[in-house]
């Protein structure tokens, strides 16, 4: 769905835009609207471009005057555009030349958990106020020491176990979420002009950090210890960046003998691994944590965000000693004085009484129905993921205009993200994460899955549109 070239003048589009979309699945006002939002953010419009008439553009199109409408009124409602009577409609002031131009991708960096169908999370956080609501318990609530109190971190240390990590309370820091914990990793230990290995695609919000510090991010070939000796023999590397199960975006996930052979390489060396294991507690059995066989360069950051719900911003930081611990208690104090202290309180109870495990749990089942769902509709080798993962990579051929497709997956409330946002260098393969969680539900997924099954396959189910 490429707009027609278009010629500017004096700053209006006027009738020259005109989106392509006799090739769009689903309601054509919707493939209209995901084409004015997509050629926004290819600078194809711009804020005060004016769009063509309704009647105009129905004719050219072929389509009926209310199917334009609709898509009108659709892209008003997303602040698109806005209406200024007989003058016509523009693009809103408020967007701006490649932002992503529609509320319904607000959440375009983030990948979310799925709703259980039957969550059982207001329940759990109803009964924990209850319980902290009881004698002694508000004292869970006030100022914490940094890095976070005894009795949190020795929960940290006990859920940490479960991937291998034996660890005394002292190396445990209760950080402000994940990205508190890699924020105050990489203050400690990286400094302007390191070296940081990683994958030729990387989480977003790992990146920033490293833009913030000026450190150079180094994609490696594959992720393995080969590859590491390659990069660090061409220039040396301070650190390894890896999310080791289910790799944000691509899906893939480090088998144990090679999180063997990279922890040996990493502890002959020095050079330190940021272990970034959003996703490690979610599948029924965890592989051991790189960490684990790398305890003297090994940091291990989990969140509850990714695993439970964005709403628990806790995590845990497991550092290679006690004095690197305290480094990091001072890192994440600085930025986010503490994690919230109910927030870590719940966690706390909810991992005593296995509450933590039943919420964790529910997450699973629903992320593999949806994968499930996923691979039923999509098929087999046509795209990469996790069984017990919520979102998917996709190749894409040169055919496919990613901004466009995601924005028309957007308007059926699924998250996709192209691959440039993710990548390090310039010459990586053109995909599309593709979120099966937040709060779009099972019938809307359904939906909006095979509205995409329909615009990457023929009607004969070739792959006309995957590389």
């Amino acid at each position: 769905m490429r707009a027609k070239n278009m010629k500017r003048t004096n700053g209006v589009a006027g009738d020259a835009w005109l989106p392509d979309i006799a090739n769009a699945a689903g309601p054509k006002y919707k493939a209209v609207t995901a084409a004015i939002s997509a050629a926004v953010a290819r600078g194809e419009l711009r804020h005060g471009d004016r769009l063509p008439p309704q009647r105009d553009l129905a004719v050219k199109l072929g389509i009926d005057l209310t199917t334009v409408t609709k898509a009108y009124d659709l892209a008003r409602q997303r602040g698109l555009i806005v209406a200024r009577g007989r003058a016509g409609s523009f693009i809103s002031e408020d967007v701006r030349t490649g932002e992503v131009a529609t509320a319904a991708q607000s959440d375009i960096a983030m990948n979310s958990p799925p709703i259980p169908i039957e969550s059982r999370l207001t329940d759990a956080m109803a009964s924990a106020l209850g319980t902290l609501g009881r004698a002694g318990g508000l004292a869970r609530l006030h100022y914490q020491r940094p890095g976070g109190a005894a009795a949190d971190r020795e929960s940290g240390a006990e859920l940490l176990a479960r991937t291998g990590l034996s660890s005394s309370v002292e190396q445990i820091i209760v950080t402000a979420g994940g990205q508190n914990g890699l924020h105050a990793i990489a203050s400690a230990i990286l400094k302007r002009g390191d070296r940081v290995a990683c994958g030729r695609f990387v989480y977003p919000g790992f990146a920033a950090i490293a833009r913030r510090i000026e450190v150079t991010l180094v994609p490696l070939a594959a992720m393995t210890a080969e590859a590491l000796e390659a990069a660090h023999a061409a220039a040396p590397l301070r650190a390894l960046y890896v999310v080791p199960t289910n790799d944000n975006p691509t899906t893939a996930t480090i088998e144990i003998g090679e999180r063997r052979a990279i922890a040996a390489w990493a502890e002959e060396t020095g050079v330190q691994i940021i272990e970034d294991d959003a996703y490690g507690l979610l599948p029924d059995a965890p592989i051991p944590a790189i960490a684990s066989f790398a305890p003297r360069v090994g940091w291990y950051v989990t969140s509850m965000a990714k695993i439970v719900s964005p709403a628990l911003r806790v995590g845990f930081v497991r550092a290679p000693g006690v004095a690197e611990a305290m480094q990091i208690a001072a890192c994440q104090h600085e930025s986010a004085v503490m994690a919230p202290p109910l927030n870590v309180a719940m966690v706390s109870l909810w991992l005593a009484d296995g509450t933590l495990d039943a919420l964790i749990d529910a997450v699973r089942k629903e992320a593999s129905w949806r994968q499930r769902l996923a691979h039923s509709v999509l098929g087999d080798g046509r795209h990469a993921a996790h069984p017990q993962g919520y979102h998917f990579w996709l190749p894409l051929a040169v055919d496919i205009q990613p901004d466009t497709l995601a924005a028309a997956l957007a308007l059926d409330g699924l998250s996709a993200v192209q691959s440039d946002r993710f990548a390090v260098a310039a010459d990586t393969p053109r995909a599309m994460r593709i979120s099966l969680g937040g709060t779009i539900d099972r019938r809307g997924l359904s939906r909006a899955l095979h509205r995409l099954a329909a615009q990457l396959w023929t009607p004969g189910g070739a792959a006309s549109h995957i590389v």
